[in-house]
């Protein structure tokens, strides 16, 4: 069981965690996964999960790490909430508390809201699982997981992340993660998709030499929902410009690996055929996503507020 130091809480909102902390996660989410029939104690303890933008993946691994950990589990999204009647997200917080909820996983659009309430202590603790274009720590944490199983270390590794760079949260999560583990992150893409404020954190390459280098590449989905003008062409100009494919795999070191957050856009981000080949690691991160959240579950309930 996770142990929370004297005077932390059990809120993440973003990947502004100490490597230890990480390390801690990792070695949790180890353990859940050599024991996948493992429940956790927490029968009669309550998570709400408040969606106020679409998921698939996110939302069903919490809520099947949820259920592993035996916690009862109460879904919501905003068109069945009182926020359609005016009421605002503390006033739904304090509300969840108030009922009993242990936690708060929470996916919205709004960048900054959830630091805002943690400041305003709602009562209960909340996870960050995706804030427009902010933070997605679980996803920048199951991405590490992830790579740490593989290579058995993160310090020293080249990660090259590619694609959507002005709208990812993903891209934003995991620079601040792969730096406390002394990873070098760089990144690439479309012109139109650049980044100033990313690239003060992590050097801008054109996607050739990035992939020559990287021992894994993070593709981004491209986020159509978040462009307010039109930044490309077509998908499949987009995939023939910065789309990883055969080829370019071919360009990569031997040992380099795929990742990719999800949802994948086949064609566009990444050939199909390439999405289950050997060295890719998307659907491993789908199941390492169930365990880290597992982790990140009990270091909310443990850590109190």
């Amino acid at each position: 069981m996770i142990q929370i130091q004297t005077g932390q809480t059990g809120h993440l909102i973003d990947t502004e965690l100490t490597r230890g902390e990480m390390e801690a996660l990792f070695e949790r989410a180890s353990i859940f996964r050599r024991s996948p029939a493992h429940r956790g104690g927490y029968e009669g303890r309550l998570a709400a999960n408040l969606f106020f933008e679409p998921s698939t993946r996110t939302r069903l691994s919490f809520e099947v790490a949820e259920r592993k950990l035996g916690m009862e589990v109460l879904c919501l999204d905003e068109g069945r909430s009182s926020s359609v009647k005016g009421e605002s997200f503390y006033d739904t917080l304090r509300t969840l508390s108030a009922v009993g909820v242990d936690v708060a996983v929470i996916r919205h659009s709004g960048g900054g809201l959830l630091a805002e309430m943690v400041k305003r202590s709602p009562g209960i603790a909340l996870v960050n699982a995706g804030e427009g274009e902010g933070g997605h720590p679980t996803q920048a944490l199951l991405d590490l997981y992830t790579l740490y199983q593989h290579f058995g270390a993160l310090s020293g590794l080249l990660v090259a992340i590619v694609g959507d760079l002005r709208h990812s949260r993903v891209a934003r999560s995991n620079l601040c993660a792969l730096r406390a583990f002394g990873a070098q992150p760089v990144l690439s893409g479309p012109e139109s998709m650049r980044d100033p404020a990313l690239e003060q954190e992590a050097p801008y390459l054109p996607l050739d030499e990035a992939l020559r280098q990287a021992d894994a590449v993070m593709l981004l989905r491209i986020q159509l929902e978040r462009h307010q003008e039109e930044l490309f062409t077509s998908p499949a100009d987009y995939h023939r410009q910065f789309g990883l494919t055969s080829e370019r795999l071919e360009r990569m070191p031997a040992h380099g690996v795929i990742l990719h957050p999800g949802p994948v856009n086949r064609g566009v981000e990444i050939d199909g055929q390439l999405v289950e080949h050997p060295r890719s690691k998307i659907f491993d991160q789908v199941e390492n996503g169930v365990w880290i959240r597992m982790a990140v579950l009990e270091r909310a309930i443990e850590g109190g507020l």
